[in-house]
């Protein structure tokens, strides 16, 4: 993976946009309208609510994906939250520490403007922050083409996520990197069995398949200590096999720098820390998951490389 010590990035999430999409991209047409989903609640047993809790956008798998640009200083979304199916998103966003911008619907037909206020608030912080490296849209519009040039005119790596079928074409071709919502790491793996769920996992991530951790001798540890401030046993697991998935899908190459994938793992969730997990070094918890993971010590200038097992 590229260096990205000194990268800073900003995510912007035109979140109406995002969640339509993806619910019409499941459910066909103008579905999310014609099934008037806006004021769904995704617990419910209706059919609708139903329809919405398959069509659940996985925030965390986003910003982990914008996190292996570098350090994420300014992530924002924007939509109306008084929406039942926005509201249902809140905690998940606060929990990532997203900003929620409010924006009320001003016509009939339910826009409320985030197009022209995410662009505003985009070129007034590229202004202010002159150190911001990336700009991360995640929206389809083609109403954000305008906005990608002027980002790239100022400097700026611009990185499109959108959903397929959704997405113009002019606005990924606008784009210095374009990434489809389905391609990012861990999306896919959506429909495998099997994973623990955790208090940091989205309603979508929890149902992605991890291995099943090794027997941990921090299992004992954590059960005498607090879990409010720091990743049981096997949310680490978890949060160490996606960091690696995401190297190797940057780079296309098995082995990352053991503290490239530190790094990373904690601009995913900065509560990791192994030491609270009970372990010495990171090396030591690395190899407690030699389950999942393989480490070579004898990498150039006796430098340690971590991939993932072909079972994981």
């Amino acid at each position: 993976m590229a260096d990205t010590a000194d990268n800073r990035v900003a995510v912007y999430i035109d979140f109406d946009n995002i969640v339509i999409s993806r619910y019409n991209q499941l459910h066909g047409g103008r579905k999310f309208t014609t099934d008037r989903a806006r004021n769904f609640d995704s617990t419910s047993s209706d059919p609708i609510g139903t329809r919405i809790k398959e069509a659940t956008v996985d925030i965390g798998a986003v910003l982990d994906f914008a996190s292996s640009f570098g350090s994420i200083v300014i992530s924002r979304a924007y939509a109306d939250w008084s929406a039942t199916v926005n509201a249902s998103y809140q905690k998940q966003l606060i929990d990532r520490a997203v900003d929620l911008t409010q924006l009320f619907t001003t016509t009939q037909m339910m826009k409320n403007g985030a197009d022209i206020r995410l662009a505003v608030d985009v070129v007034e912080d590229l202004f202010r922050l002159d150190d911001i490296t990336h700009v991360v849209i995640v929206a389809g519009d083609s109403d954000y083409i305008a906005l990608a040039q002027r980002c790239k005119r100022l400097g700026r790596y611009v990185v499109g996520i959108g959903v397929a079928g959704s997405t113009s074409k002019s606005l990924a071709a606008a784009c210095d990197e374009f990434a489809d919502y389905d391609a990012l790491p861990g999306i896919s793996d959506a429909t495998a069995q099997g994973q623990e769920v955790d208090a940091h996992a989205s309603p979508r991530s929890a149902k992605k398949a991890e291995p099943a951790p090794p027997d941990d001798p921090e299992d004992a540890v954590s059960a005498g200590k607090s879990m409010a401030t720091r990743l049981s046993a096997k949310a680490a697991t978890s949060l160490l096999v996606r960091a690696l998935r995401l190297g190797l899908a940057k780079t296309d190459s098995d082995w990352m720098q053991s503290s490239e994938v530190k790094t990373q793992m904690r601009r995913m969730d900065p509560t990791f820390n192994e030491s609270a997990l009970g372990f010495k070094s990171f090396t030591d918890f690395v190899k407690s998951r030699n389950s999942v993971v393989e480490m070579d010590e004898g990498g150039p200038s006796n430098s340690r490389r971590i991939r993932l097992r072909s079972a994981a």
